[in-house]
């Protein structure tokens, strides 16, 4: 019984410890400043688990039609993914180095998440990041659905086909 009695007032003293480090303002939360190992972990668990939860939305279109792809090429561009992502032959903002968490590696992102998950990640986007939701921005869900194809064909494509994809008529 006293064991348990320790372990109750150990998470006592824990929890009170913890909410006067975050609530009275001991966490430093400027950008300069790298998140806590603990703080960065919880985070991306949080993030992961509810990507996963939400995004289970499949796709009403082919997203290998290279019509598509390209258009989803020109909508990234267009709705300003490139100046945090980056893209073939176009490097991102340097604005963008200030954000923390870093913008992910699209490239990355292409292979581990399904099209859905990437779909609910633009649309809506993500709390405490600069990910912005583009529905809330007035994108439609055929453009947002454009974008995930491009991002899921993006380690395949050359600087010379962004370019072509993405120049004025």
């Amino acid at each position: 019984m006293r064991i348990l009695a320790l372990i109750g007032a150990l998470a006592i003293i824990i929890a009170l410890a913890a909410t006067v480090f975050f609530f009275g303002g001991f966490y430093n939360v400027a950008a300069t400043q790298e998140d806590l190992g603990i703080v960065k972990w919880a985070l991306v668990k949080v993030r992961e688990a509810s990507i996963s939860r939400h995004a289970g939305v499949t796709p009403g279109i082919n997203l290998a039609d290279p019509a598509i792809i390209q258009a989803g090429a020109k909508a990234f561009a267009a709705h300003g993914c490139v100046n945090c992502h980056g893209a073939p032959g176009a490097n991102w903002q340097k604005f963008s180095e200030g954000l923390r968490p870093d913008p992910p590696d699209l490239v990355d992102v292409s292979k581990e998440l399904e099209p859905g998950q990437i779909f609910w990640v633009v649309k809506n986007g993500i709390n405490m990041t600069g990910m912005p939701s583009f529905q809330i921005a007035g994108v439609d869900d055929k453009d947002i659905w454009a974008i995930v194809a491009f991002v899921k064909k993006l380690p395949e494509v050359s600087e010379a086909d962004y370019k072509n994809w993405t120049a004025a008529p």
